[in-house]
């Protein structure tokens, strides 16, 4: 389960402020949405933990073949334009885009929406919370989205300035032209 905390009326956390908050509790994982709240996030049980590492080898093999931008796992936090802070369970970002950042953003929240996102939906997750952080994903430049449902084997996928699509049991997933030559084999999902 999700917790949402509103701590607007008591204070406008600060990046800095947010930084020291994950720091001083590295046992709990929290983001912090448009609206100033605070949201503390469960831990994933097993099967979707073994599910997110297979995703994840899957990026990264690809992308060490490749070598064109940075792949991040969901314990990343990157601060948006609107100043959300969110880390999706992965990430990826052009290496031209990651290099323009200094040093001291890199080490801490980057403040930069990634070129692709992917949320795999757990069993703490809602719907409707998932799909309006993707929503908010692509309003903060984020080019290529995948919301996975493990439950109803359905995939939404979010476009810069198009409409989702939506599928149903695909066997794969394509990286488009933001992930060149990437396919993600859905049977490490379902």
């Amino acid at each position: 389960m999700n917790y949402t905390i509103d701590i607007s009326s008591i204070t406008a956390m600060n990046d800095e402020q947010f930084y020291q908050l994950c720091r001083n509790n590295p046992d709990l994982k929290f983001e912090l949405n448009h609206k100033g709240e605070l949201i503390i996030m469960s831990p994933t049980g097993g099967e979707t933990g073994i599910i997110n590492a297979e995703i994840n080898a899957e990026f990264g093999i690809w992308n060490r073949q490749k070598k064109l931008g940075k792949v991040f796992d969901s314990s990343t936090c990157f601060k948006l334009p609107n100043k959300t802070k969110y880390s999706p369970d992965v990430a990826w970002i052009k290496l031209e885009r990651w290099n323009q950042l200094t040093l001291e953003e890199r080490e801490k929240f980057p403040p930069i929406a990634p070129d692709f996102v992917l949320e795999l939906m757990s069993p703490t997750d809602t719907l409707i919370n998932t799909q309006n952080k993707m929503v908010e994903y692509m309003n903060n430049g984020v080019k290529l989205g995948w919301l996975i449902d493990r439950k109803s084997k359905i995939v939404e996928i979010y476009r810069q300035g198009k409409e989702k699509e939506i599928l149903n049991h695909p066997e794969s997933l394509s990286g488009e032209n933001i992930l060149p030559q990437f396919t993600l084999d859905l049977t490490i999902v379902w």
